[in-house]
């Protein structure tokens, strides 16, 4: 399987022309019916082999970590940070595997916020904090070492929480203001996001796969503690408060479809499917509400997905011209 990052080196080594390049990739979206840039795509996995190596380095990383944690428990989790970045240097520096640098990556984090941890005890106040300080560091060198996409947005990850763990340790009788926190660090990720997929509106570079991840992070940041302060799980089922839900979500699709990125869509699914479901439910009598918001939801996206490229255009170029510049290219048919 060959990424655009691989057709892309490919042009900078002189192998294909850029031309003939951009040729191919519009002749790949016409078959597809479907531009290149609305596909969000991102390097997954790149044959079975993938899943292979990482069956493999999870047998030997978590046997190592069971093995040595009835020695010494930090010792444990030190080995096993230790033996995933060694592996990444094999699997990601070298053979360029797509699943394996994911899952290495989070083993190596992971790691290095289990073994802080440990040597605080998890009783201790700090502990978060400091494990959290440390797994960002962690982040940040993986990423000048192995520039793995999904790098940045863990250790933006990390770094927010590091930020939210220090304002619980302050306020930590004050669930307002940690949801309030919450809504503020999923902002900051959503423009980290804006800003790598600013770089590469033609989403054709590594740029785009960072962005990619980022979104994914910010998308539940921010919506979780608005529909949390609606009370929506905690059985506050008003006519007003489901309809307002409905709302938010429209307002979500809208920016969705404008940024290109089904994250937001995705994520808060869950809550306007509840919404729709007690709506049918309390006030339309019926039994099978859920079944009724599953067909209506599901042929809803399903039509979104078909004219997604048209709903986009009509959305985009309504937009200030200043605007467009930072949202991903409309390819014209």
């Amino acid at each position: 399987m060959y990424t655009d990052e691989d057709l892309n080196l490919a042009v900078k080594n002189g192998v294909f022309s850029a031309t003939s390049v951009e040729e191919f990739r519009q002749l790949v979206s016409s078959s597809n019916g479907s531009s290149a840039v609305d596909e969000e795509n991102f390097r997954l996995v790149g044959g079975f082999n993938d899943i292979f190596i990482v069956i493999a380095c999870a047998l030997l990383l978590f046997s190592s970590l069971w093995v040595l944690m009835s020695i010494n428990e930090s010792l444990g989790y030190l080995v096993f940070a230790a033996l995933s970045w060694g592996l990444a240097e094999v699997f990601v520096l070298r053979r360029k595997m797509a699943l394996p640098a994911i899952v290495l990556l989070l083993a190596f984090v992971g790691g290095v916020f289990a073994f802080t941890v440990s040597l605080f005890g998890i009783q201790s106040s700090y502990a978060v904090i400091f494990a959290t300080a440390f797994s960002t560091l962690a982040a940040y060198f993986h990423w000048r070492r192995f520039n793995v996409p999904i790098t940045v947005a863990v250790g933006t990850g990390t770094g927010l929480a590091l930020l939210g763990s220090t304002v619980l340790s302050i306020f930590p009788d004050s669930a307002g203001f940690v949801m309030v926190t919450l809504f503020l660090c999923g902002c900051v990720a959503f423009v980290l996001a804006m800003y790598w997929d600013a770089g590469d509106t033609s989403r054709t570079t590594r740029k785009s796969d960072v962005a990619f991840w980022l979104h994914l992070l910010s998308a539940p940041l921010i919506i979780h503690p608005i529909f949390s302060s609606l009370g929506v799980l905690d059985g506050n089922e008003s006519l007003s408060n489901m309809l307002l839900i409905v709302l938010l979500y429209l307002l979500m699709t809208m920016v969705s479809i404008s940024i290109d990125r089904r994250a937001f869509m995705v994520s808060s699914l869950m809550y306007v499917i509840y919404a729709l479901t007690s709506l049918i439910e309390n006030y339309g009598g019926v039994g099978y509400s859920f079944a009724i918001t599953g067909i209506v939801m599901g042929a809803s996206l399903l039509l979104l997905s078909i004219y997604w490229h048209a709903v986009r255009s009509v959305f985009v170029q309504r937009l200030p011209e200043r605007i467009q510049g930072y949202l991903p290219v409309i390819k014209r048919r």
